[in-house]
């Protein structure tokens, strides 16, 4: 947890590693390695993840993409996972907006399937029956493509510049 202390089985906490085969550091930059390992050596790897009761862990998403509204953290991997069960969504992903009253709202952009959108309403439902209902995006954003970089993985800092 944000503590540094272990979290329970099943809920999210960084990934945190350590070991030979873990980096020193950043060469030449003391500053950047202070934040990734800290003093008892572990590698702090901003990656969200979960031990589950076989002790098999799952990546759910990164620190920093963790949308915070009403002070509930809401992992945004969870929403594209059932965002990408509609067989009209080719891609998508989702993001915080800021909001004035609950800190942030979630937002989905939203890659149609062969040109047919699927209507807000539907991926509301979907959500509504697969996740808690404050998790559901507020805001469905119907975009050609989902910007990415040269390996394919998706910007979620330019997705938040489009807001």
């Amino acid at each position: 947890d944000e503590a540094g202390r272990v979290v329970p089985r099943g809920v999210a906490g960084e990934l945190c590693t350590r070991g030979y085969s873990v980096m020193l550091g950043y060469w030449g930059d003391r500053e950047r390695t202070a934040e990734a390992i800290d003093s008892a050596g572990w590698m702090h790897t901003g990656d969200l993840a979960t031990i589950d009761g076989a002790g098999c862990g799952n990546i759910v998403g990164r620190i920093k993409d963790t949308v915070i509204r009403g002070g509930e953290n809401i992992y945004p991997r969870e929403i594209e996972d059932v965002l990408n069960l509609h067989p009209a969504v080719a891609e998508c992903s989702v993001v915080g907006r800021p909001h004035p009253e609950w800190g942030e709202e979630v937002v989905a952009f939203v890659v149609a399937r062969d040109g047919n959108t699927p209507a807000p309403g539907e991926l509301d439902q979907l959500c509504l029956d697969n996740i808690a209902r404050f998790k559901r995006p507020k805001d469905y954003k119907f975009v050609e493509a989902l910007p990415k970089n040269n390996y394919g993985k998706i910007l979620k800092t330019e997705l938040r510049k489009l807001l």
